[in-house]
C-alpha cells in the first residue's frame, strides 16, 4: 500500500473536494492517502499555516478557492515548495462560463446559502426522521418517496441520504404477520420503491446486528429460511403492486439512491 500526503484546500465545507477527490481515488488500487482537510479557508494568514503544514508533510494539494488573490498565494507557495497545485473546479467553471456567457462569480460557499433549497432539504430531513420505520402512516400521502422492505435493507440510511438530497421520504418495513398500513396501497403523488438483497447476506446483516446488541442469534429473524419466506413475500407485494424493486445487495446507500431518484424523475414525468 503507497501512502502520500493529500492536502484539501477548500474555501467553505469542503464536500465538493472530498467528493471529488473520493470519485477520483477509487480508479487507483494500492495507494492510501493521508488527508489534511483546510476548511473555510477565507484569509492569507490561514493560507501561510497551510502552506507550513504542506512544507512538513509535502504531497499533492487539490483546492476550490475563488478568491484571485488567495488562488495566487497558494499556487506561489506549492511552486516555492515544489508540490503540484490543482484547482478541481476550474475546467467546470470555464466551460459554464464560455457557454453561458458570463463572469464567474468570486464568492465561496455560495452553494450553501440560506436559499430556498436549503429550507427545503431541512424540511425534508425533518420529514423523514418523522416517517422512519413505519410512523405517521397518514403522512404518507405527503412524501415524495416511500421505501418498502423486510428489516435490515438499508430503507433508512437511503431515506436519510434522499431527504439530504432533499427529497421527503418515508419508509415502511415489511415484517411477518403484520399488516402494511392502508395508507400505503392507496398513495397517487410518491413512489415506492421495494429494496431487497439476498437472503444470505441479509442473514449475515441481522447476525452482526443482533452481536452488536450483544443479543442471541439464535432466531428466526436471522434463521435463512425464514429470511428467504420473508424476501420473497415482500417480492410478490411489490410486483403484485406494481412497485420498482432495487436489490441492494451490491450497491452503497448513495448508488442505490441515484437510482431511486431516476425512478422518480421518471414517475414525476409521467403522473404529469
Amino acid at each position: 500500500m503507497t501512502e502520500f500526503h493529500l492536502h484539501l484546500v477548500s474555501d467553505s465545507t469542503g464536500e465538493t473536494l472530498q467528493s471529488m477527490t473520493k470519485a477520483a481515488l477509487v480508479q487507483f488500487e494500492g495507494v492510501s492517502p493521508i488527508e489534511h482537510i483546510w476548511t473555510l479557508t477565507r484569509t492569507v494568514r490561514q493560507l501561510d499555516d497551510i502552506l507550513d503544514s504542506i512544507a512538513q508533510k509535502p504531497g499533492l494539494v487539490l483546492y476550490t478557492l475563488v478568491n484571485e488573490e488567495m488562488r495566487n498565494v497558494l499556487e506561489i507557495g506549492c511552486k516555492r515548495l515544489n508540490v503540484a497545485c490543482v484547482s478541481i473546479l476550474d475546467p467546470v467553471l470555464a466551460a459554464f462560463s464560455s457557454y453561458l456567457g458570463q463572469e464567474i462569480k468570486q464568492l465561496p460557499g455560495r452553494q450553501h446559502k440560506l436559499d430556498q433549497n436549503y429550507f427545503g432539504r431541512i424540511d425534508a430531513l425533518n420529514f423523514t426522521m418523522a416517517h422512519d420505520d413505519g410512523q405517521m402512516p397518514e403522512g404518507l400521502k405527503d412524501a415524495q418517496i416511500v421505501l418498502v422492505g423486510v428489516s435490515r435493507t438499508s430503507k433508512t440510511p437511503t431515506s436519510f441520504y434522499l431527504a439530504h438530497r432533499g427529497y421527503k421520504t418515508a419508509n415502511v418495513p415489511i415484517v411477518p404477520n403484520i399488516p402494511l398500513p392502508d395508507e400505503l396501497f392507496s398513495l397517487n403523488k410518491p413512489i415506492v420503491v421495494g429494496l431487497t438483497t439476498s437472503p444470505e447476506r441479509l442473514s449475515e446483516i441481522r447476525k452482526n446486528r443482533l452481536l452488536s446488541l450483544h443479543e442471541t442469534v439464535e432466531t428466526d429473524y436471522v434463521d435463512r429460511e425464514r429470511i428467504k419466506e420473508e424476501v420473497i413475500f415482500a417480492r410478490k407485494m411489490c410486483t403484485r403492486e406494481g412497485w420498482p424493486i432495487i436489490d441492494v445487495s451490491r450497491r452503497s446507500v448513495e448508488e442505490t439512491a441515484a437510482q431511486i431518484i431516476t425512478l422518480y424523475n421518471r414517475h414525476r414525468e409521467t403522473a404529469v
